[in-house]
């Protein structure tokens, strides 16, 4: 195994580079990844595919993205958002959590007590997530929701499907919504 991947189908690439470009030369049986290049312009590689990850090779790959995607874009301005319901007793009954950037608010997750659902809890926090997000210059949220949770709410609250995603399983689909938000009056 290399990083809790089982080693089905594991194969061992050598590729020479050329004019900057990589390019497979060979291909040979399994092999360890922990060979040093020959040259710095030769070098072996080996993927793995499987069905679990290492919390280490998932730290590296994780690292490794954030690491790209910090030199690419200026992702120190993206920022949390959020709004909270409570009881008389100061519980949380509720939630719309996200992040904004830029005139962009992404709500990530939106949930209230079930005890709770249908009293308009949901609306209400939807509707603050967006007023707070207005208030810090976005000009539209977007949303990822499955169809067995609430698609037919966020229309109802005037968002769009962007896109759906069939071939989950039992009919499932995943959407992306948007609302713009109007501009704010001077």
């Amino acid at each position: 195994t290399f990083g809790g991947l089982p080693r089905r189908g594991a194969t061992r690439r050598v590729v020479r580079r050329s004019g900057g470009r990589a390019s497979p030369t060979s291909r040979i049986g399994p092999a360890g990844l922990n060979e040093r290049p020959q040259s710095p312009d030769v070098f072996a590689y080996t993927i793995q595919g499987g069905d679990s990850l290492s919390p280490e090779a998932a730290a590296i790959v994780d690292r490794g993205l954030g690491e790209a995607n910090a030199a690419a874009a200026p992702l120190h301005e993206v920022a949390p958002l959020a709004c909270i319901a409570s009881d008389g007793d100061g519980r949380v009954i509720g939630g719309a959590v996200g992040r904004r950037w830029g005139e962009c608010a992404e709500l990530q997750q939106l949930w209230v007590a079930p005890t709770l659902r249908g009293h308009g809890v949901a609306r209400e926090l939807l509707r603050r997530f967006e007023a707070a997000a207005q208030a810090r210059g976005c000009r539209l949220v977007y949303l990822e929701t499955f169809s067995f949770q609430a698609p037919g709410f966020y229309r109802r609250e005037g968002y769009t499907t962007l896109n759906e995603i069939a071939g989950y399983g039992h009919g499932i689909t995943k959407l992306l919504l948007m609302r713009s938000l109007p501009r704010p009056r001077a």
